[in-house]
């Protein structure tokens, strides 16, 4: 029995030599950069949202794909809107696409996940910035949102100021 456990310790040993090694070897030992009085990664990007109204075929990039049920009709409870919107540096439309926004992610060279309530009749809202892939490997931070511009129930431009304060380098 005592040989057995030996020989257990010894291959546990052994993979968790080989496993920390692995990242040293190919190059992707990546090192936390935290800082809670400053952040180490900043930017503002402008998301657009073009809700399909059933004519606008062309331009839309997001729709309802689900609808509310009879008892939730007031407060949209239900409703379930996909998007693939634009992510833009400057406020206008018609500028430069820097990423796609769908879902939780946005950014061209990774991704970042977004995490909380967005209601939208509150001026500025945080939202917790929860990880990310890529140039957002395994980001923590904040995201404040404000709504930018609107018109009708059919466009809306939000300003989003994401600050991580946990970045892998």
């Amino acid at each position: 029995m005592q040989g057995l456990i030996t020989s257990s310790l010894k291959l546990i040993m052994l993979v968790l030599l080989l496993v920390g090694m692995s990242g040293v070897a190919h190059g992707h030992r990546r090192r936390l950069v935290s800082s809670y009085d400053a952040p180490c990664k900043r930017m503002t990007v402008y998301y657009h949202d073009i809700l399909y109204n059933g004519e606008n075929h062309a331009n839309a990039t997001s729709s309802a794909i689900t609808q509310p049920t009879e008892l939730s009709r007031s407060t949209y409870f239900g409703e379930l809107v996909v998007f693939d919107d634009v992510v833009t540096a400057e406020q206008a439309l018609s500028s430069e696409p820097v990423a796609r926004a769908q879902g939780f992610y946005f950014y061209d060279k990774g991704t970042l996940e977004l995490v909380g309530a967005d209601v939208s009749v509150d001026k500025i809202r945080d939202i917790s910035v929860i990880g990310g892939t890529g140039d957002f490997f395994m980001a923590r931070g904040v995201a404040t949102v404000s709504t930018d511009s609107y018109d009708g129930m059919y466009y809306f431009r939000l300003k989003m100021d994401v600050k991580v304060y946990e970045c892998y380098v």
